[in-house]
């Protein structure tokens, strides 16, 4: 919704009303071309009041007319901003215009000033994207969209593989004919990019499956086209429980492997 359309179903009668009175006190301007002047000495209304009414309505409409209460006033308040900001980040892919209705709402319930469309709009603005990613698409997301990335350079091979799973993109019949997903486990070697070892599976990863990968990648392959294999200098993995196991501590300290 564009500022210029603020619905005026959001506001209460009297302010519809008020709006309508500041209206008519320019419309001789607007639609029969009467300047100001005389209008300001007819109406006895000052001039800087009229030329505000006329670029405010030409700006807003007449919600741009609607004149606030300033007795009990949220915008000034500590109470608009974490509003807002709860209303954002609690409610995924809402528009900043849902939002502003959302908070009119509230502030009728409250008996608060309504806060314009522009100021609702100010305080999305300034929120910090981070704040909105991590709670709108999660941790996962977050990191890999704004912690500091280290890159890992490797001069040989074995100095450095690195293990993770991933459900496939496709269907297997299992034993009993169903169709499921497998999950892959995999170790590569983090200078040639080649596959030391691998694991498929219909179920979830573990540490066991993860620590047969670990010795199919460390012994010599039954297949002479598979040249890789030893001992790594560093095994990396992520923060899964299954990486993180008490087995998999025993298998690294056994194989000497930091």
């Amino acid at each position: 919704m564009d500022q210029s359309q603020e619905d005026l179903t959001f506001y209460t009668d009297a302010q519809r009303a008020q709006a309508l009175r500041s209206f008519e006190s320019i419309k001789p301007f607007l639609e029969d071309g009467i300047p100001l002047t005389k209008l300001s000495v007819h109406s006895k209304m000052a001039l800087r009041t009229l030329r505000r009414r006329v670029k405010n309505y030409r700006e807003h409409g007449l919600s741009g007319l609607i004149r606030y209460k300033r007795s009990k006033s949220i915008s000034s308040s500590r109470a608009l901003k974490p509003l807002v900001e709860g209303l954002l980040l609690r409610l995924p892919d809402r528009s900043i215009s849902s939002i502003w209705r959302e908070v009119l709402r509230i502030a009728g319930e409250q008996g608060w000033e309504s806060p314009s469309y522009s100021t609702v709009y100010r305080i999305v603005q300034n929120l910090d994207p981070r704040l909105i990613s991590i709670a709108h698409d999660g941790t996962r997301a977050y990191r890999d969209k704004y912690e500091l990335i280290h890159r890992r350079e490797c001069k040989r091979p074995n100095q450095i593989w690195q293990a993770d799973h991933t459900m496939l993109d496709c269907w297997v019949l299992d034993g009993s004919d169903t169709p499921r997903r497998p999950w892959l486990t995999v170790i590569i070697d983090d200078f040639s990019r080649a596959v030391c070892g691998y694991y498929l599976s219909f179920d979830a990863p573990c540490s066991y499956r993860t620590a047969l990968t670990l010795r199919q990648a460390i012994w010599r392959k039954a297949d002479a086209r598979w040249l890789v294999s030893g001992i790594p200098d560093v095994f990396y993995t992520d923060n899964g429980s299954d990486f993180t196991s008490k087995h998999m501590e025993q298998v690294a300290a056994d194989i000497r492997c930091g």
